[in-house]
């Protein structure tokens, strides 16, 4: 049965998609049955992993709106199979207003397909909202990506009380997977300030890996694959693939 974890900050830019296409890929790599559930409308993460958004025959929004099971609309990749997103999913916030069970849509979807994985990885869109809240309601524990700088520690503090809310009202078995340190700039002593403030807040659910800022890491979406692909020998490459060894070891 999958351990689902949603991957999520309602900070932007802060490596969260970047984040789930290299761990889905990276945790491929070592053998693990991955699915990446692309939940933001933005649809990056299918793209990062070589979806062609334009080609695909259903969406997560058709899973979640329409009622198609979500194993007719997983595309296969080479780097790990993918539930893909697609523009519509912007409007199912609007949509789902009224809807009964509406916070627990994307729970009921994934439920028949979780024997089929180790690992269902959602990528939930940079806000604190309806989507996000279908995906915190249907994991397990989450992933907080988070930025080695000032204003994503003040960030940290609305996740943690949304995630106080979801686990009292309406999942109480969520729970924090990991912390992982993104854009890491090792050449400053702020970086490694905040890096030891995110580790005494969060003691024990951080990381050892850091992801250091790498234009690999940059240019891979660009090419439709992950950078463990793109450039199997760069930094970000090498990080990616140590924190999916820290990953697989936690499950």
């Amino acid at each position: 049965m999958a351990k689902t974890i949603a991957v999520v900050n309602q900070k932007g830019g802060v490596g969260k998609t970047t984040s789930a296409v290299n761990l889905t890929a990276a945790l491929h790599d070592l053998g693990v049955r991955v699915l990446l559930c692309d939940f933001d409308p933005q649809a990056n993460a299918s793209s990062g992993l070589g979806v062609d958004k334009r080609k695909i025959k259903h969406s997560v929004y058709d899973v979640i709106i329409n009622g198609i099971p979500a194993k007719d609309a997983i595309v296969h990749t080479k780097f790990g199979d993918v539930l893909p997103s697609s523009a519509d999913l912007a409007g199912a916030a609007v949509e789902l207003i009224g809807a009964e069970a509406r916070e627990n849509r994307l729970d009921k979807a994934l439920s028949p397909i979780k024997p089929n994985y180790d690992v269902i990885l959602i990528d939930c869109p940079p806000s604190l909202e309806m989507l996000t809240l279908n995906g915190l309601c249907a994991a397990d524990s989450i992933l907080v990506p988070v930025q080695c700088e000032y204003f994503a520690l003040e960030g940290l503090s609305d996740l943690m009380s949304t995630l106080r809310m979801v686990k009292k009202r309406l999942n109480p078995r969520l729970e924090i997977f990991a912390v992982a340190l993104t854009m890491y700039d090792g050449r400053t002593n702020f970086c490694a300030q905040v890096a030891e403030e995110v580790r005494r807040h969060f003691p024990g659910k951080v990381f050892s890996t850091v992801i250091p800022r790498n234009i690999r890491l940059a240019e891979a979406p660009s090419h439709g694959i992950p950078v463990t692909a793109y450039d199997r020998s760069s930094r970000g490459s090498q990080a990616y693939k140590a924190m999916a060894e820290e990953f697989k070891a936690k499950l």
